[in-house]
This record gives structure tokens, sequence and C-alpha cells, in this order.
């Protein structure tokens, strides 16, 4: 089924909202990575489950991802601050080479924008696995204050009463614990098992360098045509262009090297 034109219109709008507030979280610098990383997760979530994840998923994965986020701000500032110095003195002559060199170094950075761009495509998809969120059933029965009826709680309820009835102080309040998890947890960002500040930001590394030459051109494109576009237009658009981006390398990779999930855009 065709979406309607409406619904259109409400997603774009989200995206540049989105855009903004990406924009607006990495005004510190320092927390530029864990803004791209959780802007990512959210478009993942919104394309896999077609609705946005709740603000305190958003809250939970902006968290986790500061201070890795940090350390891969430094390193993309570094390594572009070094590809400035190349080009600028490979176009003054300063180095030798000429304008085969300086080709060269373009294409080279192009690249290396693709692969960045399918890099955080791969960590929003990683950390919506990593922060998954249940069902929107399981979120109003919860709110309607049945969650006895959802199969975890109901497991819950269970216990309790045969706790009850053995008598057993300790296994009521076992009990009693993992009810109120359940209760809690209902709607709610999962923390992970174990930490994925590292392994989520290497795994997606990985992923990104492991994707077919056109899906880095394609990607490369999107960046390329999305920092055109933001010397063209007023800044405020420009901000609304980086949420538009991002979405475009998601639906691109999908489109592209397609993941299973139960709803594409």
């Amino acid at each position: 089924m065709k979406p309607d034109w409406r619904d259109t219109v409400r997603v774009a709008t989200d995206v540049a909202v989105l855009g903004l507030l990406l924009v607006a979280t990495s005004l510190p610098v320092l927390t530029t990575g864990a803004a791209f990383a959780t802007a990512s997760f959210a478009i993942h979530h919104f394309l896999t489950h077609d609705r946005w994840p709740r603000p305190r998923a958003v809250v939970t994965v902006f968290r986790r991802t500061l201070l890795p986020g940090a350390a891969a701000t430094v390193a993309a500032a570094t390594a572009t601050w070094l590809l400035i110095v190349n080009l600028t003195a490979l176009s003054r002559g300063t180095v030798p080479g000429g304008a085969a060199i300086l080709g060269l170094t373009a294409i080279i950075a192009a690249a290396a924008a693709g692969y960045a761009a399918l890099a955080l495509v791969n960590l929003g998809t990683h950390l919506t696995n990593a922060f998954s969120t249940p069902a929107p059933g399981a979120a109003n029965t919860h709110a309607a204050g049945t969650s006895a009826d959802t199969p975890a709680a109901g497991h819950a309820v269970e216990a309790e009463v045969a706790a009850v009835a053995d008598s057993s102080t300790a296994s009521v309040a076992v009990a009693v614990a993992t009810r109120e998890r359940c209760a809690e947890t209902n709607g709610q960002a999962r923390e992970p098992a174990t930490n994925p500040k590292a392994g989520v930001w290497r795994r997606a590394a990985r992923d990104a360098a492991a994707m077919r030459p056109a899906t880095v051109a394609a990607a490369a494109g999107v960046v390329a045509l999305a920092a055109l576009l933001a010397v063209l237009v007023h800044p405020i658009l420009a901000a609304c262009l980086v949420g538009y981006a991002l979405y475009a390398a998601h639906v691109v990779t999908r489109r592209l090297a397609p993941t299973p999930g139960p709803s594409h855009r």
C-alpha cells in the first residue's frame, strides 16, 4: 500500500526536526559522535518498526555513546584537518604531483566519506539491536495498567503466586522484584547485557568495510549532494539537510544492501 501524501509530509517534517536536533546537540563539538549515532539509531528504528523510538530510549543511547562518540569525533576531526591541509598544499603547488594527485586525493576523500556514512548507518543498526524496544501493544498494555497480560509479566505473576503459596519470604521478594523489572522495562529501552561502547562501533566499521563498492559510491554521492545543497541554501535549511542526508544514507543502504526487517520505507 502506497503511503498517503500526508504521511510523506509527516516523515519529511520529522526528519527535518531530527536534523535540527542533531546539529543542536553537536554544538558542544565532543557530543557530535553521540548525536550522529543517536540520530542513526532513531532513523533505523523508524524504518524498521515504522515508529520513532521513545524519548527514554533516545536518551539512553545518547548517554551510552558519549565517550566512544567523543573519541570518534576527535579521530574524524583530525582526519578532516589532515585532508584539508593535503588538498590545500596540492592546489597551491607546495607539494609536487599536480592535478593528478589532487584528483586522486579527492577520490580517496569521497570514498572515505562514503565509508563513514555506511559505518554510521551500520552503527544505527547495531544500536537498535542493542537497545531494542517492545512492540506497541506491550506499551499500550502497560499504559492501561494491565501489564500482567504480557507473557513476561504473566510468568512473574505466576512466580509470585507460587512463592506466596510456599510462604517463602525470600522467594516472594525475588518474584516481586522480577515483576517490577518487567513493568519498568515495558515499552522502554532495554539495557544491553554487555557494554556496547566499543564492540558496536568496531562492528559498524567492519561491516562498512565489507560492503560493495557500489554501495560505498552511492553513500558518497549522498554525502556530496548534501554538501553541495548545504552551500546553496540558508543555514537553517542546511541543518535540516543533515537529517535528510542521514535518512537518505539509510534508505540507499537498505536498497543496495538490504537487511531483514518488518518494514522498509
